[in-house]
């Protein structure tokens, strides 16, 4: 069980921001950013590359969820970063699928 399932089912506190039936989303706990947002699948995909076709849904809800809650938090008018990192080379710490809403501060491009 990865650490996001153990989350969502509230065997390890978090601070969520927002759930519904299908993602929730929570404060990351080594912030990149002022604002940095876990949007996670209550569904365990291990990574993007591991969607499949009848994830496309799920896939574009996590994106509307992570809209939503950088509006939320303030980000909608100044401009927000939304990261999927797909394996270890990318970043990837937790094999579970999620979106990273990145915000509260100016992000120079190219990112790391």
């Amino acid at each position: 069980m990865t650490l996001f399932e153990r989350i969502i089912a509230r065997e390890i506190p978090a601070t969520i921001v927002h759930e519904d039936d299908r993602a929730i989303v929570l404060h990351d706990i080594h912030p990149q950013a002022p604002v940095h947002l876990l949007v996670i699948p209550k569904k365990p995909i291990a990574r993007l590359n591991e969607a499949m076709e009848g994830d496309e849904a799920l896939l574009g809800h996590l994106l509307l969820v992570a809209a939503k809650v950088a509006r939320q938090e303030g980000l909608g008018g100044t401009g927000f970063r939304v990261v999927i990192n797909n394996g270890p080379d990318a970043g990837e710490s937790v094999p579970h699928l999620h979106v990273h809403v990145l915000g509260g501060r100016s992000l120079h491009w190219p990112p790391g």
